[in-house]
């Protein structure tokens, strides 16, 4: 009898096995099907509590490969990811641990729904590309995407399939330390390198195991925190919303990216992890995205704090209604969604749309087909800092550079002959030009300025530190402790200048300077290097001076007395080689700003794509009712789109026609110098007189173009309504008929102008 009952349930497991893999429309394994139907019959067969757990993401929080967890915080989360109750971990990383953890989730788990694994891959993984700002300085849209291609290679061979970048936030406040991970001041030039990032990042298809999933973030506004400092509160009006800060995250879902991180700031009183606005309305809604969206780290329960929810349970209800699909490490969800499910505050439907666009991307990644498929050890050890890799680095590194002055033309540096002092601990630091934001980076991994410069053997280098720009050992968490006093080597590096032909100074931010939670209210060179540079001016005036920096300096003391100035940024792991290169001409600089470089930081937020007051312009002599500091001229030291050369571009013949209702735009621009160069053309227009005003001038088009010397080429833009119209106050695209003006050259201080008028 007992071997008749047990061959009955053998039977019936049988039976109900085969049934189930023959009811295609509930078979979420089957690949025949849609993305969709798959992700509809999986989730038909979760629970309340299966799905919030996919809507839950986790800090890696113990060694994988170690001891299990048996108490505490730790043990939780580790039954919660057994459970299932767990849709991503990020900061797990490296094949063998990503490979644990998602071995419990798939192997242990009831339903087996594989994890995303998640970490900031901003610039780079273990191999470091310049910072983002320095990127966008490139303007070279194809190598900014070969960057992100190469970091996701990286990164996915170490096991990671999502990184939280590309930041798309328009800024226009360098006192942010956040500019680094940027594009800077100009929402169309953040536009086009977003998606250059976006498709750098996911590939065409992100089942691919070289391809990861990108996040566009933060939404929405906290570029704008006021006073430049970090995670503090955002007021704008709906004109900037909608014209600046909004465009590059539209171009975000235009690209294709799958997903979306809300920001700490509140908008409109709202703090955005609540912001039904921008997430259901605007988003979801009006823009028809299909991806998720995840809180930033603790963004949930900060809403607390901004006043906004009365507690964790109540701040749980407030996000997911408001369309915030994952809980990144406030544990709201997890805790309380259950309950407020139960007691009707949030309905099934809500969690199911959230849990829905989550699965449907780990479908789109096929992490069903092979949740190991980013678990290689041998692809891991092959591609981990490749000479593929190294060479793009080095590659944008010296595309990123900007040539700011070379009044007395010492740059390019002679190669034999010459006597050269280095200057300032930057120059030997191997660590500081790694930039912020380089988690799975070692220390000491970047080749520094004095081991670039050895790579050449003509000339005899001297060096000297000078003075330290950090006290200790800075790490990504701690406050960085500037040298105020120790000024003890600047006799030495004294000594070192008198007897230099070029005195090469290489001064500037510590790379932990910038970044999350970097504010700063002086912006000149930290501690005693300012002072360390006057003091070797005195000695010899033939001085280059090397900036390292995350973000926009107040270089007026440098600009005015310094002959030669080049904007370097840090650079990562190839920092030195490129630097170098650049020095000795062996690479013309062709970088151009992203940002505008203030005269002072009371000038700040300064941007070029400002709007004319009432009174733009002096009225009278000695009369001050105008719009103008007492103490200081309205304009940037170096504006958005400066850079120079070790050539000269001449602009002639701006022509413009109308064809099938677009603009058509020629321009001629000749190389009249001796050397080959690169010149990113750029085109502005004004409205000049519209229903919502218009800045004095708008990027609209640019082109990066190589000329030999001598050489000239004609250069064709169009412009269409996409261009030429704005958004009114209610966020409704228009396009208004009226005169414009339009200007063409090598920065936003244009060369060339005419006007034009659509009917």
């Amino acid at each position: 009898m007992k071997k008749i009952i047990i061959s009955i349930c053998i039977l019936a497991s049988l039976v109900a096995v085969f049934s189930f893999s023959n009811d295609e429309e509930n078979n979420y394994m089957d690949t025949n099907l849609s993305v969709d139907k798959r992700t509809e019959a999986l989730l038909s067969k979760m629970t309340l509590e299966e799905k919030i757990g996919q809507m839950n993401q986790y800090n890696g929080f113990w060694n994988v490969t170690g001891p299990t967890p048996i108490q505490g915080d730790a043990a939780k989360k580790y039954k919660d990811l057994r459970k299932g109750f767990v849709g991503s971990m990020l900061n797990v990383r490296g094949v063998k641990e990503v490979r644990a953890v998602q071995k419990i989730a798939v192997e242990e788990s009831r339903l087996g729904i594989p994890l995303i694994i998640g970490f900031d891959v901003i610039h780079g993984y273990k191999t470091l590309s310049p910072i983002p700002l320095a990127e966008a300085a490139s303007w070279d849209l194809e190598a900014i995407k070969k960057s992100s291609e190469m970091a996701a290679l990286e990164a996915s061979a170490a096991g990671i399939n999502w990184t939280f970048a590309p930041m798309v936030d328009v800024s226009r406040d360098a006192r942010w330390g956040r500019v680094m991970e940027g594009a800077g001041e100009d929402p169309y030039l953040g536009s086009k390198i977003a998606k250059a990032r976006i498709v750098g990042f996911q590939g065409t298809d992100l089942s691919k195991e070289n391809t990861i999933l990108a996040t566009a973030k933060h939404f929405a506004g906290y570029g704008f925190a006021e006073s430049g400092r970090d995670y503090n509160t955002v007021d704008v009006g709906t004109s900037t919303l909608h014209n600046i800060i909004l465009p590059p995250f539209k171009a975000s879902v235009d690209a294709g990216v799958r997903t979306f991180m809300n920001s700490f700031n509140e908008l409109n009183g709202i703090p955005a992890t609540g912001n039904s606005y921008l997430q259901r309305d605007l988003l979801k809604g009006e823009w028809e995205f299909d991806g998720f969206v995840i809180s930033d780290w603790g963004s949930l329960v900060e809403m607390i704090a901004h006043g906004h929810a009365k507690d964790l349970k109540h701040a749980a209800e407030i996000a997911a209604n408001a369309g915030s699909d994952m809980d990144m490490e406030s544990n709201a969800y997890v805790h309380h969604l259950a309950s407020l499910v139960k007691e009707g505050k949030v309905k099934e439907s809500v969690v199911d749309d959230a849990v829905r666009r989550i699965l449907k991307v780990k479908f789109e990644l096929g992490l069903f087909e092979d949740p190991y498929r980013y678990c290689d050890e041998q692809r891991e050890q092959n591609i981990m800092g490749s000479k593929e890799i190294l060479d793009a680095s080095l590659d944008l590194a010296k595309k990123s550079i900007v040539l700011l002055k070379n009044e007395k033309h010492l740059l390019p540096l002679k190669k034999q002959g010459q006597n050269i002092a280095v200057i300032g601990a930057l120059a030997n630091d191997k660590t500081s030009p790694l930039g912020s934001w380089r988690i799975a980076a070692k220390d000491n991994s970047a080749v520094s300025v004095l081991e670039g410069l050895s790579t050449y053997n003509g000339n005899k280098i001297m060096y000297a530190k000078g003075a330290d720009v950090a006290l200790g050992t800075p790490n990504f968490i701690t406050e960085v402790k500037i040298n105020q006093t120790d000024k003890s080597e600047f006799e030495n590096a004294k000594q070192v200048a008198k007897n230099a032909d070029v005195v090469v100074m290489v001064l500037g931010e510590h790379g932990f300077q910038s970044g999350e939670g970097r504010s700063r209210v002086d912006l000149g060179l930290p501690g005693v290097q300012q002072e360390l540079l006057e003091e070797i001016h005195k000695i010899n005036k033939n001085i280059v001076l090397v900036l390292n920096n995350g973000r926009p300096l107040t270089l007026g003391w440098a600009d005015a007395h310094i002959p030669t100035i080049l904007e370097c940024w840090q650079l990562g792991t190839q920092s030195g080689l490129a630097i170098a290169q650049v020095l000795y001409g062996d690479y013309n600089p062709s970088g151009k700003l992203p940002m505008s470089f203030p005269r002072h930081v009371g000038q700040l937020p300064l941007y070029y794509n400002y709007k004319n007051t009432g009174r733009p312009t002096l009225p009278g002599k000695d009369v001050v009712f105008w719009s103008h500091f007492q103490d200081e001229q309205n304009s940037a030291l170096y504006p958005f789109g400066h850079g120079l050369s070790y050539t000269q571009f001449e602009y002639e013949n701006l022509k413009v026609s109308h064809k099938n209702k677009e603009v058509h735009v020629k321009v001629e621009v000749k190389n009249i110098g001796d050397v080959k160069g690169k010149e990113v053309v750029q085109l502005y227009t004004r409205d000049l007189v519209a229903s919502v005003t218009r800045p004095v001038k708008e990027l609209k088009g640019f082109e990066l173009i190589e000329l030999a010397a001598g050489e000239e080429k004609i250069i064709e833009f169009v412009l269409t309504d996409k261009e030429l119209g704005f958004y009114d106050n209610n966020g409704v695209f228009i396009v208004e008929p009226g005169e414009f003006k339009l200007f063409v050259g090598g920065s936003s201080k244009t060369v060339i102008e005419t006007s034009f008028e659509i009917q």
